[in-house]
């Protein structure tokens, strides 16, 4: 072929497969969107036994008609892309990738078959296609806000480990010698992290007095600290915020950047001990 004529389609390819802002584009994303729902709609009615069994051959021919499109349209927009590897490894690239792997991987693992509906993240592209990118970027904020709460929770979460092990020692210690179900340890330290996440299956149950008298009080201490990540994230959240509308003392600037720890008008620091403060 043709080197310009194969340049050429590549950028009218590339123009329906990855923009938005072209009719040809826009058709494109609202069918790929219809096709990856009708796609997680008949992994959801093939789940049904009663229909597995009846339509089981239709089931069959559908998924593979959707995958082989699926899987031309990710050979096209690798083929088209100025960057493959970036588009490969970029967040809409993996998502691509991880829609057709479960099918070809039900080929061998049977079991595998409807992590199909890993499809419904491609729904994502609603987004992109209805100009709303900007949520996306507000749900930075989120993000950026968990990345750095990471090593406080991570710590948190340290001292509640211990906290489960020992409760569930002392339980083992209270209940084991009359009550079959804390027959041990691990036992005992899965009844501890139940009770103290306030989910309650009730299957393993204290029936001493001094047994029940600390399920009450590792009940009441769950509720204050299934509230410690929640203000942990809550904080990091606001502190973005709190900088952003930071003023500078000195020329009165209130537009800075997130992150900014002086003022990108007169170079004043914007760390001072009214903000520490506040």
């Amino acid at each position: 072929m043709d080197p310009q004529r194969q340049k050429d389609i590549k950028e009218k390819l590339y123009s329906i497969i990855f923009k938005t802002d072209t009719i040809a584009g826009r058709k494109f994303d609202i069918i790929l969107l219809n096709v990856i729902l009708l796609s997680i709609i008949l992994a959801a009615i093939e789940s049904v036994v009663d229909f597995n069994i009846r339509y089981a051959l239709p089931f069959r021919i559908c998924e593979w008609i959707i995958t082989v499109l699926f899987t031309i349209e990710y050979a096209a927009r690798i083929y088209c892309s100025p960057n493959r590897k970036r588009y490969i490894f970029s967040f809409y690239g993996i998502i691509d990738l991880l829609s057709i792997l479960p099918f070809f991987i039900s080929i061998v693992y049977s079991s595998t078959h409807y992590l199909i509906v890993i499809r419904a993240l491609r729904l994502l592209r609603i987004f992109r296609i209805l100009k709303l990118t900007h949520f996306l970027k507000e749900g930075n904020y989120l993000v950026d806000s968990l990345r750095r709460s990471v090593k406080k929770i991570m710590i948190f979460t340290y001292f509640i480990v211990i906290l489960v092990t020992i409760l569930g020692a002392l339980m083992y210690l209270v209940e084991g010698g009359v009550n079959p179900l804390f027959s041990n340890i691990p036992k005992s330290i899965y009844w501890a992290v139940v009770t103290i996440t306030t989910v309650g299956y009730g299957d393993i149950t204290p029936i001493t007095f001094w047994g029940q008298t600390i399920s009450v009080i590792v009940m009441l201490l769950g509720y204050s600290i299934l509230a410690v990540p929640t203000g942990i994230i809550s904080s990091e959240l606001i502190k973005p915020m709190r900088k952003k509308n930071t003023v500078c003392p000195n020329c009165g600037e209130s537009k800075h950047d997130i992150d900014a720890s002086y003022c990108k008008n007169c170079g004043t620091s914007l760390i001072s001990k009214d903000n520490n403060l506040s």
